[in-house]
Parts: C-alpha cells; sequence; structure tokens
C-alpha cells in the first residue's frame, strides 16, 4: 500500500470524495441560470437570445477563470483558489438575487458566480490527475461527474423554489448554502501532489516528446481547444435550452427541468463507464466513440418531440456525450508532462466552456430568427461532425506514427 499521501493510497481517495463533493456543490453556477431562464426572461421583458446571455457569460467567465484558478494552484496550491472562488460563488448569489435589469443579472452571473464555479472544475480536474496513475481515468471520471451530479441534483431543486418562493429568494438560498457547505470541505485538499512522470497505458509517447502526433505541443493543444469547442457548442443545444422548448411544446418548464436531471443523471453513469474504458483503450478512441454517440442522440432530437420520446433521448444523450470532456484531460496527460497539465487541461477545458457558452447562445438566436429548435439541432449536429473529424484524424495520426515505430 502507498504511504499516506502518495498516489492511489486511500488519501487519494478521500480527497478525491472531498474533490467530488466540491464540483457537485460548486456546480450549481452553471445550472441554476439554465433552470431560471424563463422566469428571468419574463421578468425583465427580454427576448430569447438576450434571456441567454447570463448563461454564455458565466459560461465564458467560467472557463477562463479556470485558467486563472489553474494558475494559482500551480504556485499556492488548490486551496487558495478552491477558497477564493467559494466566496465569489457565494456573493454572487446573493449579489443576482437583487439584480433590477437584465444586464447587472449577466455581470453578475458572470464575474462572481462563474468565475467563483471554475475554481471547482478545471483546477481540481488537473488536481485530481496527479493522484492516480494506474487508475486515472477512473479518478478523473469520478471527480467529473461532479459536474453531471450537479446538473442531476440542482435543477428540480432550483425549480421547485422559484415556483414556491421566487428565483430571487432562491439564489439568497444558494448563495448560503455553498458558503456553509463547500469552505470546511476545502480543508481535505491541503496536501500538496507527489511529483511524479509517468505514461498512460496505450499512450505512444512519454510526456517529453516534443512533437505529439507530429506536431508542435502549441499546435496540439490548439487541435484539442478547437475539438472541445466543437462538441460543447454541439452539446449546449440541449442542455441548455431544453427546460424552454418542454415550454414551447406545451409541456411546461417544470418538464423540461426534470428531463435535464434525468439526462446528467445519465451523464454520472456516462462518465464513470467512460472513464473504465478510458483506461482501457486511451484518451483519442474514447472521445472519438463519445462524440460519435453524441450526434447519434443529436439526430434523434429532430424527428421525434412527443414527452415520452423526449424523455428518453434525454436519458440516451446523458449516457452517450458523459465521456467527452474527461477525455480531453485523459489526453493532455497522455501526451504532455506532470508541470503543464494545470495550465493545457485549463485551457481545454475553457475551450469546451467557450463552446457551452456560444452554443447556448447560438441556440437561442436562431430560435428567434426562426421561431423553432429544428435548425438549432442541426446547427450542433454540424459542429458535432467537425469534433468527429478531429478526433478521427488524430487518431489515425496516433497509428500512423505507432506503426512507423
Amino acid at each position: 500500500m502507498a504511504p499516506h499521501g502518495e498516489v492511489e493510497s486511500p488519501y487519494a481517495w478521500w480527497r478525491l470524495t472531498a474533490a467530488l463533493l466540491l464540483s457537485t456543490l460548486g456546480g450549481v453556477g452553471t445550472w441554476s441560470v439554465v433552470v431560471v431562464l424563463p422566469t428571468v426572461q419574463a421578468e425583465f421583458g427580454v427576448a430569447r437570445g438576450d434571456a441567454s446571455l447570463p448563461y454564455t457569460l458565466t459560461m465564458i467567465l467560467f472557463g477562463l477563470g479556470g485558467i486563472l484558478m489553474g494558475r494559482l494552484s500551480d504556485r499556492f496550491g488548490i486551496m487558495i483558489p478552491v477558497i477564493a472562488g467559494t466566496l465569489a460563488l457565494g456573493l454572487g448569489y446573493l449579489v443576482a438575487g437583487s439584480s433590477v435589469g437584465i444586464g447587472q443579472f449577466t455581470l453578475v452571473q458572470g464575474l462572481l458566480i462563474g468565475v467563483g464555479s471554475s475554481a471547482t472544475f478545471a483546477p481540481l480536474l488537473a488536481d485530481t490527475s496527479h493522484w492516480f496513475t494506474r487508475r486515472r481515468g477512473i479518478a478523473v471520471a469520478i471527480f467529473a461527474s461532479g459536474y453531471f451530479l450537479a446538473g442531476a441534483i440542482w435543477p428540480p431543486i432550483v425549480q421547485h423554489y422559484i415556483e414556491t418562493v421566487g428565483w430571487r429568494e432562491a439564489y439568497f438560498g444558494i448563495g448560503l448554502f455553498c458558503l456553509a457547505t463547500m469552505l470546511p470541505m476545502v480543508l481535505a485538499l491541503w496536501r500538496k501532489p507527489p511529483t511524479h512522470e509517468t505514461v498512460v497505458a496505450g499512450s505512444i509517447a512519454s510526456a517529453r516528446v516534443e512533437r505529439p502526433l507530429g506536431l508542435s505541443p502549441n499546435a496540439l493543444l490548439a487541435l484539442l481547444a478547437v475539438a472541445g469547442f466543437a462538441c460543447c457548442t454541439a452539446m449546449a443545444m440541449p442542455q441548455v435550452h431544453l427546460v424552454a422548448y418542454c415550454a414551447d411544446l406545451g409541456y411546461g418548464p417544470a418538464r423540461g427541468a426534470q428531463m435535464l436531471s434525468l439526462m446528467l443523471a445519465c451523464g454520472v453513469v456516462s462518465r464513470l463507464t467512460f472513464g473504465w474504458i478510458c483506461d482501457r483503450i486511451g484518451g483519442l478512441r474514447t472521445l472519438l466513440l463519445g462524440s460519435g454517440l453524441q450526434c447519434v442522440a443529436l439526430l434523434l432530437f429532430l424527428p421525434f418531440d412527443g414527452l415520452v420520446s423526449l424523455y428518453l433521448i434525454s436519458a440516451l444523450f446523458g449516457l452517450f456525450q458523459g465521456g467527452i470532456v474527461p477525455s480531453y484531460a485523459i489526453i493532455v496527460r497522455e501526451y504532455f508532462s506532470q508541470k503543464e497539465a494545470g495550465a493545457r487541461v485549463a485551457t481545454i477545458i475553457t475551450a469546451t466552456l467557450f463552446g457551452m457558452a456560444f452554443g447556448g447562445w447560438m441556440s437561442g438566436a436562431i430560435f428567434d430568427l426562426t421561431g423553432s429548435y429544428k435548425v438549432a439541432f442541426m446547427n450542433g449536429i454540424l459542429w458535432n461532425l467537425l469534433n468527429l473529424a478531429i478526433a478521427g484524424w488524430m487518431l489515425w495520426r496516433s497509428g500512423l506514427r505507432r506503426a512507423r515505430a
């Protein structure tokens, strides 16, 4: 058994548990704004595209905040950014609940809630990868499932309190709850990760290879960022607009919140399953598999819009797309050194979040132009095909270089 505080040790698993809980609680920042979208739109009297802007800014600053928090964690350890993020998150909900217009709500949602939530995802994702070697895929998947757990748990809770006490009071309650629960959990993260360099099973290059896949490190990072942006632009359509879509179809926002919760609960299963798969086939193959299945689920939204059909497709979408984002972290660990992991993982995660932000706004804008979400689903499918093309090309390059070696 590894000594206390080392990789694969009992402490590593305890630390993973604390990180998972922090991610689940902190993830409320990206999901409450989805549920509150129809209510905010009605109260402030704005179009669907304008009502989507708070989500867009939240995801943009969630991504940029992740890079900032990742650099802080590389320099000072993970506790400092998580504490700062928790304080910003709690304050953000208290201030957002007092907003007098869509502009103020958007700024607070992004600058405080988005940046605050970012400390509980990308930096902790990179930190988790340092504590595991043989089981890195499943460990990263367990942690990354916190984002979907947040999506499964928070939307029905937020919707309940919006209907019973109002969205402003719901925001006040979320802020106080996050401060009271998250700050004590940060104490579990006080140890610094051990230093080690390993190669994930199935990788064709060590962490010190100067030209992974025959590309410069920055070129590969840029390609992964484009892939991440594309897959999450596609992913955003159902995740961001499912509640509004159900309301437009006459099923009501509560049904949409239930479907979103089901989708993300299935996403937890998906992430764990794909984590197990990733330990066996590697990050690139996992990315290709997840992206292909996500495209299939998006196609199913086009011909089917019945209530039962939407529940089933929402579940399938969650089961199919959950392994995509964690696979990027594994690819980074396969082709880059440990000392670069924090910044590079955060950069790719930021690209995925920009994709979510862009996809969420674009879907709303397309709806405003066409009066229907059908074209928005088709737009998502096209972005998904771009991701598939990039993942397939990288896997082909990997096989080609392995054959030459």
